[in-house]
């Protein structure tokens, strides 16, 4: 891939992969090798997680259109060498952190993907895309699990600063887009809410 042409776009969130395919089955150790190395690799690049994480899901039976994936992300790895996580010390210390769940997201088998993000100011300090074991019946049932791990990553987070007693100068935020999900967090955190339908 070295001589590869780079480019500039990755996989959209509405981006679907077909179900794996026996007539187009690849070598599954190399699939594999190149999945644990992009897995690794999202410590420091996390815009590729949603990618990474889909095609984790075709661990156990990937096929050619798996592998094509794959080797994308590898030509926009290359085009996208000076894209860092930026940290700055300017920034403030405010909590914030932003959540989301895709229901029936999965055309395989149904299954949802939640994901949440925290930020201290503008620096992104946490994240994490996280496949639920079962199927959900409701938006509810599917966002409520990303919110509640999200506020618990904050929790924890908030703790950490007041034990290296660094002053947060307002309680954390927490965004996202179920109002359900809203109503069922606030009886059980104090933190800060806004529900931001997009």
């Amino acid at each position: 891939m070295e001589n590869a042409k780079a480019i500039s776009k990755l996989m959209f969130s509405s981006d679907k992969l077909p179900p794996p395919e026996p007539s187009m089955a690849i070598d599954l150790s190399r699939y594999r090798r190149l999945l644990d190395l992009l897995q690794y690799l999202t410590i420091t690049r996390p815009y590729i997680s949603f990618t990474a994480n889909h095609l984790l899901q075709y661990m156990h039976d990937p096929s050619l259109p798996h592998w094509t994936t794959a080797k994308r992300i590898l030509l926009y790895l290359k085009g996208t060498l000076c894209h860092n996580i930026h940290s700055r010390s300017t920034s403030s210390l405010h909590l914030t952190a932003f959540a989301d769940a895709d229901w029936g997201g999965s055309s395989t088998d149904a299954k949802c993907t939640t994901r949440y993000a925290i930020y201290l100011g503008s620096n992104l300090i946490s994240w994490k895309p996280s496949r639920q074991k079962s199927i959900s019946r409701s938006s509810t049932e599917v966002e409520y699990p990303a919110v509640a791990n999200a506020t618990v990553k904050v929790l924890r987070v908030q703790h950490l600063l007041q034990e290296i007693v660094v002053a947060v100068p307002k309680p954390p935020s927490l965004f996202h887009d179920n109002l359900s999900a809203t109503c069922l967090q606030k009886s059980s955190f104090s933190l800060s809410y806004d529900a931001s339908c997009t």
